[in-house]
């Protein structure tokens, strides 16, 4: 089973968007890729059913369009409260677990070759009383991408992240730094720089602000970070 885990230092920092570009990226170069979201929380109730709306980004931006049965392959933990995995889970008696993800995403790599997890939150969100996100990672012991936000304050959530990583024996891929804002100065300039050069990442992909992430695929851009990202992904791992 192959693939590769995006992971962020944080809620909202851009991981949907950079884990969408990157399988858009490697199915638009041949690979048989598919996207999976371990766990999602404040699902949308659509007719009595919880619709995933990251898995549902993913799939829409590389034009993929599984059934249901495959789409709970994808996203088999799915919870109504927008809150930390391990909680919703708690409310709803029924927590996530590694053992039943890892299941799951053996089933779907008899169907694609290649596997694009996203995680929920950051690496070391709870899942249960006893497992965190990170030991997902650890288990399926995939290259990370880790997605930073390009602000002030990122350099401190970055490296404590890329030491969690690395003391847990992952490999980075590389480091995307998201900018959430059209604000630029001379600390969004050097930030990238500086996680190069404190946190010895030898990749970092820089997003400029996108007023419309959801049109990610028409984005030039964008796409071509996305395909330099999936060909050094490919080409290391």
């Amino acid at each position: 089973m192959r693939g590769v885990f995006v992971t962020g230092t944080g809620t909202d920092v851009g991981k949907t968007i950079v884990a969408a570009g990157l399988l858009k990226a490697l199915r638009d170069s041949g690979v048989s890729a598919c996207p999976v979201k371990p766990v999602q929380t404040g699902c949308l109730d659509i007719d009595g059913s919880l619709s995933a709306p990251d898995l549902e980004f993913s799939l829409k931006v590389a034009g993929l369009d599984p059934d249901e049965y495959l789409k709970d392959l994808m996203c088999p933990f799915r919870y109504g409260p927008a809150c930390s995995p391990h909680l919703a889970g708690r409310i709803s008696g029924c927590p996530p677990e590694v053992g039943t993800v890892i299941e799951k995403m053996s089933q779907l790599s008899d169907d694609f070759d290649f596997l694009v997890a996203e995680g929920a939150g950051g690496i070391l969100v709870p899942l249960n009383d006893s497992e965190k996100m990170l030991d997902l990672m650890v288990e399926l012991g995939w290259p990370v991408v880790l997605v930073a936000r390009g602000d002030l304050g990122t350099i401190n959530h970055s490296l404590l992240s890329l030491a969690v990583l690395n003391n847990a024996g992952l490999q980075t891929a590389a480091v995307v730094v998201n900018h959430l804002t059209d604000d630029i100065s001379i600390v969004t300039r050097d930030n990238p720089r500086a996680l190069a050069e404190y946190g010895s990442v030898s990749l970092i992909a820089t997003i400029p602000h996108m007023r419309n992430p959801e049109k990610v695929a028409g984005n030039p851009s964008f796409m071509e970070t996305m395909s330099g990202l999936s060909r050094s992904i490919m080409e290391q791992f």
